[in-house]
């Protein structure tokens, strides 16, 4: 784009939403689910977050990296499998989940008719939670990848999608739905559907889901995948939110700059873990919908090179080989750093 100033508004977005305002939801859906299934207090489930999470943040990126490409594929199978087995001793009930989707989706219920304005409300709010793309924030894992071709990285950004919302995050809608462990309600408060009389909406929905097929283990186990799925968001978040710490202050090793944002977002992942789940969720709401803005008129701004860059990808993988990104070929300004790979991988050619 060539505008410094509006990489700098995001940046600092992106600063205050993943160290400050975005912590706290992640943390309180583990303290949540750990004291539905185990009984410890919020605060003290809170407490040893805090200080796993700072040993690792202290530890540097390269560590954050470690934990979470070995502990998240395993999980998510994992989860996955239990939910098809879910699934699976309830099939019987699947055509209603279906249609009871559809209906919803549409207002055609008559028990949730009425509201379809709410509910696409709720489906952008929530929604962007499942996989984060349009966001912002998916840019900064994939920028630090090492590819040829910017296209590449942006397909497996893309395959994404699926593996989260389609995979992950259906399978808890379904195994909530098919055992029917939900309450919904309507913008008046009253109850449209009340199922799980005074449980409040979290993961003690799919814990509940979970423990009507597998007493005595779903709690558990619900409780673990999200620690780790959801402590390895936290570490994500203060990837982020580093990566713009260095891009805002140019660089520069400023340790007492970087001790206060590590320093606010464990104040931030405690607070989250002892505070409601409606007060975390308005502040996670905040941060993403700064952050979404901001980043869906760059997308609009930028779709064109985008557009241009896939086009070009496609066109070398016809011709049978490995695409190579140069932007100066394609007409396309400021990507500077790619300039600098392309230039480096024809010397590295003529070398040899």
């Amino acid at each position: 784009m060539g505008k410094k100033w509006y990489a700098l508004i995001f940046a600092f977005a992106a600063l205050l939403a993943m160290s400050v305002l975005g912590p706290g939801v992640q943390a309180n859906s583990i303290t949540a689910g750990v004291n539905n299934a185990f009984s410890i207090p919020p605060l003290t489930s809170g407490i040893v977050l805090v200080v796993i999470l700072g040993l690792i943040i202290f530890g540097g990126v390269k560590r954050i990296a470690a934990v979470a490409q070995y502990v998240v594929p395993f999980m998510a199978m994992g989860y996955v499998l239990v939910s098809l087995v879910i699934i699976g001793l309830n099939i019987q009930a699947l055509p209603g989940v279906l249609a009871l989707i559809f209906k919803s989706a549409f207002a055609l219920d008559s028990t949730f008719g009425g509201i379809i304005g709410m509910a696409i409300a709720w489906g952008v709010k929530r929604g962007v939670y499942s996989n984060e793309e349009g966001q912002g924030t998916g840019a900064h894992p994939a920028g630090a990848a090492e590819v040829s071709h910017p296209a590449k990285q942006g397909l497996v950004q893309a395959f994404s999608v699926y593996i989260d919302t389609l995979l992950v995050c259906s399978a808890t809608a379904f195994m909530i739905l098919i055992t029917g462990s939900y309450s919904t309600q309507a913008p008046d408060g009253s109850f449209n559907v009340d199922h799980l009389k005074g449980v409040e909406a979290g993961p003690q929905y799919t814990q509940q889901a979970v423990e009507t097929v597998l007493p005595g283990f779903g709690s558990g186990f619900v409780a673990v995948s999200l620690l780790f799925f959801a402590f390895t968001t936290i570490m994500s978040q203060y990837y982020i939110a580093e990566t713009n710490l260095a891009y805002v202050i140019k660089g520069k090793q400023n340790k007492i700059v970087s001790m206060f944002l590590k320093a606010a977002l464990l104040a931030t992942t405690l607070y989250g873990s002892i505070r409601t789940a409606e007060t975390a969720w308005a502040l996670a709401d905040i941060g993403v919908g700064i952050m979404v803005w901001l980043n869906l008129i760059a997308i609009l701004i930028l779709a064109k090179p985008a557009l241009i860059t896939l086009k070009d990808y496609r066109q070398q993988r016809k011709l049978g080989i490995d695409p190579i990104f140069s932007p100066r070929k394609l007409g396309i300004q400021n990507a500077d750093y790619w300039d600098e790979e392309y230039q480096h991988d024809q010397d590295k050619e003529n070398v040899s």
